[in-house]
């Protein structure tokens, strides 16, 4: 089978995706999924605004204020780990309401500490709750979308996060604004967020586990049934079948995927270390900097403490409008073309923004402002061309039998560099300023070359013919002949 950007003979015999109820199904179960990526937007974006009440009411040093921030991040990478595994043996569906529950217990946490120790301890279980609904939601909603489809539908999730996001802002700057003298104000701000994950545990007591999950386990009867709701009967049945041969052809030939096997399978290991590199190449744009210290970095630019707050919103605006720009995209572009237009625009504007901070001078009332724009481009540029895309690409890429293992690896190793940013980011941007941003820019240049030479492309494929090649070393070929040495690193026997 050859690797194209077209559709392959494998897809193309398959019945041509219908409208009806099915299709307004699998809209239902995205919306309800993606209560799972709203909470990961609120959680991680509440602390720009949060923080600053927090650390002075509790009294934390700049220190302790980047462990709680960054607790949750380290404990996001566990969590990815963790959850990747988790969904790997009890179900995708079934580890989302596990989240949902760590989600309220956490918040709880959060909202009733009296100091730093339970904070922390708050911080952590969310956590680990957020980095499993990175892994586990894309993963939950690539295995029961069309391949038509499959972009726009598990991009939602990603949406769902910057609407979080902004929404996290929004709140943040609407309570700072009437209720900024009320002392413990911010764990108001923490406090919202219980509400999407009551209805995160609600809604996915009423939907289905994945189909591609089911097979894997044996449960056959089940997954077919679930198929034909969120397909057309002839459409679903065609599905089943070729999930069923791909299944087969993996058990009888002694070819059934665990850890030891991704070690010792040179396309595998292969695969995996790539995986962490975009997963990692998103971290290292620095947009979580952003995120979690945008009124931070806006301090840093010139502007005051509340006009810090109410520009930081835009940030969380410019999110939700490339969000949704992405998904309007996700089926019509490469997901490698959207990765390099992402990369080069988020890298062009970091060094635009470092080069304004070096010649205005400091004293300029236009300098604050300036900067305030360009941030607000690059985070525009890197959500929609670059993050949904990330995520998108690595719910893809897997073959099923390792899926959640290898996502969890994936995503763990970069929410471990996250952790590092959110640790050291207020030190950074305390020590150089506006520099930091040359620092990003040098990387997003290194990634660009990465991104060129080892990351093949998805898009228009089914999970199986991508699975298919992928442990054929088809997959890769076009890279070969392109770039003879992009194997150099991987071992060749």
């Amino acid at each position: 089978m050859s690797v194209s950007h077209g559709v392959s003979s494998v897809e193309a015999s398959l019945p041509l995706l219908t409208a009806g109820p099915h299709r307004k199904r699998i809209g239902l179960i995205s919306i309800v999924a993606c209560f799972g990526g709203l909470l990961f937007g609120y959680d991680t974006g509440v602390s720009s605004g949060a923080e600053g009440p927090m650390a002075q009411e509790l009294g934390l040093t700049l220190l302790q204020t980047g462990v709680v921030i960054s607790s949750l991040v380290f404990a996001a990478a566990v969590g990815a780990f963790i959850g990747g595994r988790l969904s790997d043996q009890i179900g995708r569906r079934t580890t989302i309401i596990v989240l949902s529950i760590m989600f309220f217990t956490g918040v709880g946490f959060v909202v009733t500490s009296p100091g730093f120790a339970m904070l922390v301890v708050g911080r952590i279980i969310l956590g680990l709750a957020v980095g499993g609904a990175s892994t586990v939601v894309p993963v939950y909603l690539a295995e029961l979308a069309p391949f038509e489809i499959r972009g726009s539908i598990t991009g939602r999730n990603e949406l769902a996060i910057v609407v979080g996001q902004f929404a996290a802002f929004t709140v943040n700057a609407i309570l700072n604004a009437t209720l900024g003298d009320v002392e413990g104000l911010w764990r108001v701000m923490f406090g919202v967020c219980a509400v999407p994950a009551i209805a995160l545990f609600i809604g996915m007591l009423r939907m289905p586990e994945s189909p591609r999950w089911l097979i894997e386990k044996g449960r056959t009867s089940q997954a077919l049934t679930v198929l034909k709701t969120v397909r057309s009967e002839d459409r679903a049945e065609a599905e089943f079948a070729q999930v069923i041969k791909v299944a087969e052809e993996e058990k009888g030939g002694g070819n059934r995927l665990s850890f030891k096997d991704v070690a010792a399978n040179r396309w595998l290991r292969r695969i995996v270390f790539v995986g962490i590199g975009v997963s990692v190449t998103q971290q290292l744009t620095g947009i979580n900097a952003i995120m979690y210290y945008g009124p931070r970095v806006l301090e840093a630019s010139g502007f005051t403490e509340s006009k810090a707050l109410v520009s930081a919103t835009a940030f969380g605006l410019a999110a939700v409008i490339g969000g949704i720009i992405a998904l309007r995209n996700m089926d019509r572009l490469d997901r490698r073309k959207t990765f390099f237009i992402g990369l080069s625009l988020t890298t062009a504007c970091h060094l635009v923004v470092g080069i304004v901070g070096k010649l205005m001078p400091e004293s300029s009332p236009a300098r604050p402002y300036v900067i305030a724009v360009l941030v607000f481009l690059f985070v525009l540029s890197m959500q929609s061309f670059l993050n949904v895309a990330v995520w998108v690409w690595l719910a893809e890429i897997f073959p099923l039998a390792i899926r959640g293992l290898a996502i969890g690896i994936s995503v763990f190793c970069g929410w471990f560099v996250n952790g590092i940013e959110a640790l050291f980011i207020p030190t950074l941007v305390d020590k150089l300023g506006l520099n930091v941003f040359f620092i990003f820019a040098a990387l997003g240049v290194i990634f660009l070359g990465f991104l060129w030479h080892e990351v093949p492309e998805t898009r228009g494929r089914s999970l199986e013919a991508l699975e298919e090649d992928l442990l054929s070393g088809e997959l890769y070929s076009s890279l070969n002949r392109r770039l003879p040495f992009a194997g150099v690193f991987y071992d060749r026997k």
